[in-house]
């Protein structure tokens, strides 16, 4: 199981606090010698300390401003899974984390379904489609599952559901497991819906392990145990998921009835402004 996101946030607070006492003890030190220049000093020392103050005569410091890690990317082997994309990783700092992003998907089955992705509480998952999107991973693949559950399975760009990136990365948003049955005699209550209609998740193999493969859902699923990290929800577009959900299903080879009997292809998945740039590659993260 890949770390979670609060173990990931907590050393990258470690780390920023490192940064700041850093900064707090070179603080305190140009004050002493601030406060140690005497009223009698030559002018040219004035102008020496203030410059000191200043940090004119600091070595460099670039460690103590370097912005902390947001995100981890595991990296996988591409020879052990050929079905796997060599595309690099995205950029480890210096990523939005508030707000939200807008990613439009464009299918052949009418209006493009758009999705407003939360920054806040899928950080890497949104970081990781600007970043593919970017490198149109996602352009003139194919949906290739509608699953039991009520989901349109999509981002695989071989259409098996075992291909995606040479990375991965840790589910960030799962919902609250739904809570056990009451012993009580009283009819217990329903269950609040895991996954309303219009939600977008992550699915990962295993679990908690994502790549590029995402769901949306054209319906309401509760999950006992929910496993599929959640990254936005459908703001235009639904009547479009709708119908591809209706698509009737034939049995796979391994005789589950989830793969769609017409082909849905997506025609193209951007995030951001039309001709927004993706963050910049970095192979050496890879």
């Amino acid at each position: 199981m890949a770390p979670s996101k609060d173990r990931q946030r907590r050393l990258a607070r470690a780390k920023f606090d490192r940064q700041q006492a850093r900064r707090a003890e070179r603080e305190r030190r140009r004050r002493r010698i601030t406060a140690g220049l005497g009223t009698g000093l030559a002018v040219l020392l004035i102008i020496a300390g203030v410059a000191w103050v200043g940090g004119a005569f600091d070595s460099d410091d670039s460690a103590t401003t370097e912005a902390a890690d947001i995100c981890l990317w595991t990296p996988l082997d591409a020879a052990t899974n050929t079905d796997l994309k060599e595309v690099g990783t995205p950029p480890t700092k210096d990523l939005p984390e508030t707000g939200t992003e807008t990613m439009t998907i464009t299918t052949d089955k009418g209006d493009p379904i758009v999705v407003g992705m939360d920054v806040e509480n899928a950080t890497c998952a949104a970081a990781s489609f600007s970043y593919l999107a970017g490198k149109r991973f996602f352009d003139d693949t194919t949906c290739h599952e509608i699953t039991t559950e009520g989901a349109v399975r999509c981002g695989d760009p071989t259409g098996t559901g075992n291909g995606g990136p040479t990375y991965s990365f840790y589910s960030e948003n799962l919902p609250a497991a739904a809570p056990e049955p009451s012993p009580s005699a009283s009819a217990a209550p329903a269950a609040e819906v895991t996954y309303p209609k219009g939600t977008v998740a992550m699915i990962g193999n295993p679990p908690g392990s994502n790549g590029s493969q995402f769901l949306l859902f054209f319906k309401d699923f509760t999950a006992a145990n929910p496993q599929y990290s959640i990254v936005g929800t459908v703001t235009a577009g639904l009547d479009t998921l709708e119908k591809i959900g209706k698509i009737p299903t034939v049995e796979t080879t391994g005789g589950d009835k989830v793969s769609p009997k017409e082909k849905i292809t997506i025609k193209s998945l951007t995030v951001g402004a039309a001709g927004t740039p993706a963050p910049s590659a970095s192979a050496a993260q890879s």
